[in-house]
């Protein structure tokens, strides 16, 4: 999914960790992404890659000991003023443990103490010094401090051990610090239910009903809240590896898990996450539960089995013809207590004469507070990379046009944000 990064500014720096050469990678996400990127490397990163690299790749110069000019801004204060956020990936224990205590025996820590803006680390370090408790002091320091913690892996590490201190993924580290250019103070600590995929009905233990819906609404609609800030809980039956890690996932098969797990869901997004905010700077802090949004976009099945099968059945069993009995689904969304709920529903037509109005008589009889409308020419329109969406409220219909469904998602996500405004 294409992230637009345009006009934004990463300033990446890199320590003297094995992990150094991954740093090439977010580099090069960023670049993709339509950012600029500025390097800052301590005289260690310098023994694993070169800044010549990085020069290549950002087609910026590298700050570093030696390339340190006033004579430009190429030094450790201006180079700051001109980036958005501050990105540490890899950070070796050393650097974190100096960076908690204020110390700047380096270009790239002298960097950080000068930088006013979001600072993001991503630790790199071998298990016993990722664990240290010196470095978990430093970590819950910078933590109180606002630092934001990209949390390692466990997994088998260069210096032949295995436990936690391996970088995290690339994506990871691209995913979190865009979400920290992209925050939008009306979605951010919100509470957002988003269900995704076709159900899949059982008929026997190998055999199932199911639709062509590939989830990528739905996976493109939940990296949009993600890096807008919104708490996320994801209810899919459908892959969703491309998605950011931190996205809260539950996997489920048919119309009842969906129904079941989108409930209880639901109801504990209303009991809500408390935020701080101020009316003005005389009055006490007040909370404040944002209200929840559940987005609808999942392919529910209209019917079921009524008796699935135990085990699988054998051709010679069933005979020249199979009569499946079929009962009809709960409806989730007429379900679905709606009540300090904003509910935006997606519906799906192949009828162009009729299917906006259906998508509209639906904004009444769901008793939603708006409907995604998408009208498909055919099964080849499901699991493309682009959609087509009119979004319908109680007083217009709004063509949002063909786009990515990543640059629709935004588009969603603006007319949503209106409905409680």
């Amino acid at each position: 999914m294409q992230i637009n990064l345009t006009n934004k500014t990463v300033l990446l720096g890199i320590t003297g960790s094995i992990s150094a050469y991954k740093a090439c990678e977010v580099v090069r996400l960023f670049i993709k992404a339509g950012a600029k990127v500025h390097v800052v490397m301590t005289p260690s990163a310098e023994r694993f890659v070169s800044a010549l690299t990085f020069e290549a790749l950002t087609r910026n110069p590298v700050l570093t000991e030696k390339t340190e000019s006033w004579a430009s801004s190429l030094n450790h204060i201006d180079i700051g003023k001109a980036c958005d956020i501050f990105v540490i990936a890899p950070a070796t224990a050393n650097t974190l443990n100096k960076l908690s205590k204020g110390i700047a025996d380096n270009i790239l820590l002298q960097t950080a103490l000068a930088f006013t803006k979001p600072l993001l680390v991503a630790p790199a370090a071998n298990t016993n010094m990722i664990e240290h408790h010196y470095t978990v002091g430093s970590l819950k320091m910078l933590a109180v401090n606002e630092v934001t913690i990209i949390s390692p892996q466990s997994k088998f590490l260069a210096c032949g051990d295995e436990g936690n201190g391996a970088l995290a993924e690339p994506i990871d580290i691209f995913y979190q610090a865009t979400q920290q250019l992209l925050e939008d103070d009306f979605w951010k600590d919100r509470k957002v239910v988003l269900t995704g995929g076709g159900t899949r009905e059982k008929i026997d233990d190998v055999r199932y009903l199911s639709n062509f819906s590939s989830g990528k609404m739905a996976n493109a609609l939940a990296t949009a809240l993600y890096l807008k800030g919104a708490d996320v809980c994801l209810i899919t039956t459908k892959e969703h590896h491309s998605i950011p890690s931190d996205i809260y996932i539950i996997e489920v098969e048919d119309a009842q898990e969906m129904l079941e797990y989108t409930v209880d869901a639901v109801r504990v997004a209303k009991k809500g996450k408390m935020s701080k905010a101020t009316m003005n700077s005389s009055d006490p802090i007040h909370l404040i539960q944002k209200k929840p949004y559940l987005f609808m976009v999942a392919a529910i099945a209209d019917f079921t089995p009524k008796f699935p099968q135990i085990g699988k059945m054998k051709k010679s069993d069933i005979g020249e013809s199979w009569d499946i009995k079929l009962k009809q689904t709960n409806d989730i969304i007429n379900t679905i207590k709606k009540e300090n709920l904003t509910t935006v529903s997606f519906k799906a037509e192949m009828d162009e004469r009729s299917g906006l109005e259906n998508a509209k008589n639906s904004l009444i009889s769901k008793k939603v507070d708006a409907v995604c409308y998408n009208f498909l020419k055919d099964s080849q329109s499901f699991g493309t990379t682009e959609n087509s969406i009119t979004f319908i409220n109680q007083k217009e219909s709004i063509d949002l046009g063909t786009a990515s469904k990543l640059d629709l998602s935004f588009k969603i996500l603006e007319e949503s944000q209106k409905l409680n405004n």
